[in-house]
């Protein structure tokens, strides 16, 4: 994918040279000396709190504090950024050192999220904040929906079992793990098992994150089949 695929996926224009330094992580800046995006980074996190917190709180005005408080850790996170820049098939963009690179950065949670916070205080800077309020509200959109269903705990495996307790189920969320792929390339697949049956299914290039999305399919399966009934 190129940088103008990139930029139609994020959905604003951002000139080449601060789009380079957004994409630029620090082990390829030590390496060729250049500047890093470490500051941007500072400031799209700040940009990125603010805009969850006002989208939260005027869209959601029966939640609670705690609530609220809740549906913004979960939408700000390193995971939820991480997922975000994956659909934005960012990581194939980041400008790595060559030890990153042999080490899986591309797909490292820590490195995704800090380079969506990079791209964001990048939008901001050129473009001003209702720009930059317009493409966060829209790429966080998904996680805050998540994030208002889901328990205490902010976590899918708990919040199935959890729901899936009140429905008779017994026991915890069991996976079958399946890889494929070569040893530097590995994907793997993760199955859930609860209560006699199964559930969701998800991948990931690691077995954590395939439990992960398989948790959380798992979670909106059984969501759709309560909410089923409820309106029979």
């Amino acid at each position: 994918m190129s940088y103008r695929d990139l930029l139609e996926r994020w959905g604003v224009q951002i000139s080449p040279a601060m789009l380079r330094l957004a994409l630029t992580h620090r082990s390829f800046a030590y390496e060729h000396e250049e500047p890093h995006n470490e500051r941007l980074e500072f400031l799209g996190d700040s940009i990125l709190g603010l805009i969850v917190a006002d989208k939260v709180f005027r869209e959601y005005p029966q939640a609670s504090e705690g609530d609220m408080s809740r549906m913004k850790t979960y939408a700000v996170s390193e995971p939820a950024l991480a997922d975000i820049a994956r659909e934005l098939e960012l990581g194939d963009h980041i400008r790595l050192g060559r030890g990153e690179k042999l080490s899986g950065g591309r797909d490292k949670d820590s490195i995704l999220s800090d380079t969506v916070e990079a791209l964001i205080a990048a939008t901001y800077v050129e473009s001003g904040m209702e720009v930059a309020r317009a493409v966060v509200e829209r790429l966080v959109e998904k996680k805050i929906r998540d994030a208002s269903v889901l328990g205490p705990n902010l976590d899918w495996q708990t919040s199935f079992e959890e729901l899936a307790h009140t429905q008779g189920y017994e026991g915890t969320l069991q996976f079958e793990i399946e890889s494929e792929g070569p040893d530097h390339a590995r994907i793997f697949t993760a199955h859930g098992y609860m209560g006699g049956r199964s559930w969701g299914s998800g991948r990931g290039t690691s077995q954590r994150k395939a439990r992960h999305k398989a948790a959380e399919s798992s979670f909106k399966i059984l969501s759709s089949e309560v909410e089923a009934e409820k309106e029979e």
